[in-house]
């Protein structure tokens, strides 16, 4: 059994803004249904403090204004440690931006917490009478943390996985002087970055292996077209690089069973399937219409999502029998585009600001075709929820979409192996041929029918992936030792 301090950001369903919250709220609960000690440590946002049950059981700091909060993970039995921090993070909203949009100007120092405190932990310093044997860091928030343990004697082995290499965690050297990090630091080979202070590098750097969420992604951020300005590190440190595709939480996404649609169905019931889409014309009070093919988006308003793709093609979208709908926040410039073109078209396209999980369901449930253009995309989740739920999903050849989809060309469906609809180049036209492509599938009942269960057919849970992670600890454990080997034998020489 090995014990695992799981070092997050956030963690779904005490707080979410995006997949790094499934997987931090999916992996864990798999590692510990395989047998092991893996506790979670995140930030105690007034959130976080409100969806679960937690009670204090340490003091960090005399006043109170900093403590560890415990609790279990929200239906399941993985313990949660909470760090505390009314000034830090008591505040309302988003985790990281503030009501303007922006990052919160303190997020250094709050996230410069959560790793000191990652370490005290790691080296049972806070009297919580228990050391692990690995600590799992994931994205910048945590990157700092396999840079602290560098120096300490006895220290667990890290783990650092790269959920978005496009958030780095990047602020001015005043910050790094601010933070009082040792001046060791202030250096390429440890965390500056083009004379600014780079928290990622602390995991890319100092971390005994590094991962990421997909096999594609990991060879892609080696390139300079996805690399970041990080790809010669990571080439550096290929041999320490790997992927692990995400899993998703297969009891929650299982259209059999989910409370958030109206009807239930399976690989064998999917003439159930089409009620479901009534239901979410309806929620989106979009025309009633069977025959018509129904698009869907959820996620981020943003370019790296292809939104603005989308966008460019709503005139031709409308000149077709197809509605539309639309659930996410991003960029102001996209959400008020969008809402103009609902606005224009009431009947055909819908769209609602922010995240609503039972919309979320509802959707994957009841859209023929779930769009995802993006330009980079490390994993991807809603992919593979779509394939669960019989919808097609429309993907670019990147990152974990390239993992996961299979295209529906002659070959594949001629093997029964095609899941969705694939294209190369993150352009407009492209783009235009592939949802064209969509488009007439789902009007071919019997080929649609073969590829909604092609797709249904995939086993996406945790439990391979579970396997994999523990499979990179054991190297990470290993590397461990041959550091400290070599250590010994400098240090006698």
């Amino acid at each position: 059994m090995k014990k695992i301090l799981f070092v997050t950001s956030e963690a779904y369903p005490l707080i979410k803004t995006g997949g790094l919250a499934d997987v931090s709220g999916s992996l864990p609960i798999a590692l510990k249904g395989l047998g092991h000690d893996v506790r979670i440590l995140l930030p105690g946002y007034a959130l976080a403090i409100a969806a679960g049950h937690f009670e204090q059981v340490k003091l960090l700091h005399g006043d109170g204004e900093i403590a560890i909060l415990e609790g279990l993970l929200p239906d399941s039995p993985v313990p949660v440690w909470l760090l505390a921090h009314a000034q830090y993070f008591g505040r309302p909203g988003n985790p990281y931006l503030g009501p303007d949009g922006k990052p919160w100007s303190d997020n250094p120092e709050r996230f410069s917490l959560l790793c000191h405190v990652a370490v005290e932990t790691a080296m049972d310093r806070l009297g919580l009478r228990w050391k692990p044997d690995i600590v799992h860091c994931n994205d910048w928030q945590t990157g700092l943390v396999p840079a602290l343990l560098s120096d300490e004697p006895g220290r667990p082995a890290t783990v650092f996985t790269i959920h978005n290499l496009a958030y780095q965690g990047v602020f001015s050297y005043e910050t790094f002087v601010r933070l009082r990090l040792p001046n060791r630091f202030w250096s390429c080979q440890a965390l500056e970055f083009y004379n600014q202070l780079s928290f990622i590098k602390g995991g890319l750097v100092f971390a005994d292996r590094i991962n990421t969420v997909s096999p594609n992604y990991a060879e892609e951020i080696q390139s300079e077209e996805f690399g970041a300005g990080l790809e010669g590190l990571l080439r550096h440190r290929r041999e320490r690089l790997s992927g692990i595709l995400n899993g998703i939480d297969a009891d929650a996404w299982n259209p059999a069973t989910d409370p958030f649609i109206p009807t239930n169905y399976d690989i064998d019931s999917l003439e159930k399937r089409p009620a479901n889409k009534t239901a979410l014309q309806q929620a989106f009070k979009l025309a009633r219409d069977d025959g018509i093919t129904l698009m869907a988006w959820v996620g981020r308003l943003v370019q790296q999502k292809g939104i603005d793709l989308v966008i460019e093609l709503l005139p031709k979208l409308m000149q077709m029998p197809i509605q539309l709908v639309i659930v996410g926040s991003g960029e102001a410039r996209y959400e008020q585009i969008l809402l103009h073109w609902a606005r224009l078209y009431p009947d055909r396209i819908s769209v609602k600001l922010g995240y609503d999980e039972a919309i979320a369901h509802l959707i994957e449930a009841g859209t023929d075709l779930f769009l995802m253009p993006s330009r980079f995309e490390p994993c991807g989740l809603n992919q593979m929820y779509s394939q669960r739920y019989g919808a097609v999903p429309i993907v670019r050849h990147v990152g974990g979409l390239a993992d996961t989809v299979a295209d529906a060309n002659a070959t594949n469906l001629s093997l029964g192996q095609a899941t969705g609809v694939v294209f190369r180049d993150a352009t407009a036209d492209d783009l235009f041929q592939a949802l064209n492509r969509g488009f007439v599938l789902c009007q071919n009942k019997v080929l649609c029918r073969k590829v909604q269960r092609a797709g249904m057919s995939k086993d996406f849970s945790w439990r391979q992936s579970a396997q994999r992670y523990l499979e990179l600890y054991e190297l990470a454990m290993a590397d461990r030792l041959t550091a400290d080997s070599l250590l010994q034998i400098t240090a006698s020489t």
